[in-house]
């Protein structure tokens, strides 16, 4: 986990902001919600939210990002956390924001994450989740750690989900929509397609 971390680090040390671009598709939550986002990055998301009158938490790994997220949004209170291992107590959250980030993990990790994130949502509580999906332009690029986990040069892992992985993954929670979304991309005269689960679930009552 500590060379996954150091490879972020890295990449917003030499890149600065890596992540732009507008956010689709928020969910409608009641005002006053308490939400975290995990895996913050530079901000693009936390852009997006700061339009929501909701209570929001944002956490990362990389100091850097934390860094660049601050001055932007310096109202969101921000953690310098590890995702898969989170300093909050058990029903802390009305939802979390998980787009994009339990991908960057291997496999250890992301059971974590989904454990942890099962632990601090509140009953009833919603999870967001985005990921990129087996039949992306981008599955097999680089070397291939684990089963569809691929390290590109710059020290990044990507993971690239099938639709049963993701509710398989959080089986504490209970599914309420998935959906895989895929674009097509012109590259080089060639046609190639982006392909991105979407997913959202809810803590079962006790």
């Amino acid at each position: 986990m500590d060379t996954d971390i150091a490879a972020w680090e890295r990449e917003y040390i030499n890149r600065g902001c890596l992540w732009a671009g507008a956010v689709r598709g928020l969910p409608n939550l009641p005002q006053g919600s308490i939400i975290l986002e995990l895996g913050c990055g530079n901000g693009k998301t936390l852009s997006a939210i700061s339009g929501y009158s909701w209570e929001t938490v944002a956490l990362d790994s990389s100091q850097t990002a934390l860094k660049l997220c601050r001055m932007a949004n310096p109202n969101i209170r921000f953690i310098l956390a590890d995702a898969s291992h989170l300093p909050f107590r058990d029903k802390a959250f009305d939802a979390v924001f998980a787009f994009h980030i339990t991908g960057h993990l291997s496999m250890i990790f992301r059971n974590s994450l989904a454990k942890e994130t099962a632990r601090i949502l509140r009953t009833e509580g919603r999870l967001f989740f985005r990921e990129f999906e087996l039949d992306d332009m981008r599955k097999g690029q680089g070397e291939e750690v684990e089963a569809n986990t691929f390290r590109r040069g710059n020290g990044v892992i990507t993971h690239y989900f099938s639709e049963r992985e993701v509710v398989d993954l959080f089986y504490e929670l209970d599914p309420k929509s998935l959906l895989t979304h895929r674009w097509k991309l012109r590259v080089k005269g060639k046609d190639l397609y982006r392909s991105e689960l979407e997913a959202v679930f809810s803590k079962p009552k006790a």
